[in-house]
């Protein structure tokens, strides 16, 4: 077949193009595979974040001071009366019949109880040899010096006979107890012969403020060494745990096993001891309660020198000044201390306070509350004077009072047994919302019935409860009582100032003078 001049040539142009082209992509390729490349079309994601200061500095560096603490004792075998404890696993049966007592045991626990490592795991005391201590508690502590005196908390080792301490890289030391203090919860153990400890010092609690960053290093559920932040959520927090309560509240996440432990700031000084926790939930919710560092370092140093604590002693029961008492009173504020009662033989009633007084300074510093007189006092050795300022018929008066050793046990100021109710003609003060009658013993008026749309029901007054004193004049008769009340009104005041005894306590309660 003959093919035209035109047509040949037009197919071989097609021809030579197509073979220009396949040696152009060749040429791409094998550069391609020549170089080992291949196009990229993005970059990897990579967000430059501003540095934010972390903890691993601090943490560095404490580290080695921290302690877990593991406490046993030799028990005595539970008798085997076939008894089942099932139904009351956590020990609330044997509990006072209290709603408020168990409640706070169900809500505020301490880390370093009667539980196995794991928390809620106990140990079963029948299984045991009683010739070898068994372990009954674990918590943390901390050094504070480098011959091995560390701290932790009393009811980590209250139960023990035995302890031994884990250091950070694991190793095991037998630990002697040296002293407790059960009113403040701490304790002192002391680890001899190996060498020198890093230690840790205790920061100026009086800087520390709220929001403030702190670590918690510790060995919750016996897991060892753990670290956790957070910030200082209050301070002064009273859990009705002692009256010395003035706890730091911290939200850093704190558990059962971290009893003792210490709370650090940022510079690497302990601001606070881990002692308890608010735990609906058993767990860690955010809220736990630290030992101030300056209550802390003043208990420890008494601990170190002589294994026990020495407090001043007053000798009075005390309760808050509410607004109603301080108007009775003309007070300005409501700072101080109410005096109810001054113990027989004790120093304040020897010195010459009396119930009704309001303390508002020692040795020139100011009360706030009843809990801040307790703290006072007590940082006082017994034996020193000290210059006590009361409020008294309208006026400050200073007495100098020579503190006594406050006893083992708190003991409460004795009073007269209640008398009860006199049936015989019952008097009406129906301005206060009372009907009353003469005691029997001729001291005071027994309240024998309350209006309960009263101010005097508002505050709790009740049948029963003998009026023995108002405004600080005592009352024998509903005459007295109108006397101190058209007084009060005279001096302009609003209220007056009743002192109530009931169950062989005292108490004061401030009620609204008559209108009209």
């Amino acid at each position: 077949m003959s093919i035209a001049p035109n047509s040949y040539s037009r197919t071989r142009k097609r021809l030579l193009a197509a073979a220009a082209s396949l040696a152009i992509a060749g040429a791409i390729g094998f550069g391609a595979v020549t170089t080992g490349t291949a196009p990229v079309l993005a970059d990897a994601v990579r967000v430059e974040a501003p540095q934010v200061p972390g903890f691993a500095d601090v943490v560095e560096r404490v580290s080695p001071a921290v302690v877990s603490v593991k406490v046993k004792a030799k028990i005595e075998p539970a008798a085997d009366d076939g008894s089942d404890q099932s139904d009351d696993p956590d020990g609330m049966n044997n509990l006072p019949d209290n709603p408020q007592l168990r409640q706070f045991f169900k809500q505020f626990r301490g880390f370093g109880d009667q539980n196995g490592q794991f928390g809620n795991r106990r140990f079963n005391r029948r299984d045991h040899n009683n010739d070898q201590p068994r372990p009954v508690a674990q918590g943390s502590g901390f050094f504070i010096s480098d011959d091995g005196y560390l701290v932790t908390n009393n009811h980590v080792v209250e139960e023990g006979s035995a302890f031994t301490v884990v250091m950070n890289d694991g190793k095991e030391l037998d630990a002697k107890l040296i002293g407790t203090d059960p009113r403040t919860d701490l304790a002192v153990l002391k680890v001899d012969g190996v060498g020198k400890f890093t230690y840790v010092d205790f920061a100026d609690d009086s800087k520390v403020r709220v929001g403030d960053w702190v670590v918690a290093v510790g060995n919750p559920f016996g897991l060892g060494g753990t670290v956790t932040a957070g910030i200082v959520s209050a301070r002064g927090r009273d859990i009705g745990a002692g009256p010395y309560d003035d706890f730091i509240q911290i939200d850093a996440s704190v558990n059962r096993g971290n009893s003792g432990g210490p709370t650090f700031n940022l510079n690497g000084q302990v601001v606070g001891i881990n002692t308890a926790i608010f735990s609906p939930s058993g767990g860690s919710v955010g809220i736990a309660f630290d030992i101030p560092a300056s209550t802390a370092k003043q208990v420890v140093q008494d601990l170190m020198k002589s294994g026990s604590v020495q407090r001043g002693w007053l000798g009075v029961e005390i309760q808050p000044v509410t607004s109603d008492i301080a108007e009775s009173l003309g007070l300005k504020s409501q700072n101080g201390a109410l005096v109810s009662s001054a113990q027989d033989g004790g120093p304040g009633k020897k010195a010459g306070i009396t119930a009704g007084d309001v303390i508002t300074q020692v040795e020139g510093k100011d009360v706030a509350s009843p809990k801040e007189l307790a703290r006072l006092i007590g940082a006082y050795s017994p034996g020193k004077s000290v210059d006590v300022t009361v409020w008294r018929d309208g006026k400050s008066e200073t007495i100098k009072v020579d503190l006594g050793t406050l006893p083992s046990t708190d003991k409460q100021a004795s009073a007269d047994p209640q008398q009860p109710a006199a049936p015989a003609k019952p008097a009406a003060l129906a301005d206060l919302g009372l009907t009353v009658t003469k005691s029997e013993n001729g001291k005071g008026l027994v309240v024998t019935d309350v209006d309960p749309d009263s101010d005097a029901a508002d505050r709790g007054i009740q049948p029963g409860d003998v009026i023995t004193s108002v405004n600080s004049t005592e009352v024998n008769g509903t005459e007295d009582v109108a006397k101190a009340m058209a007084d009060a009104v005279k001096s302009g005041r609003k209220a007056v100032l009743m002192q109530i005894t009931r169950d062989d306590s005292n108490r004061f309660v401030a009620l609204p003078v008559a209108k009209g």
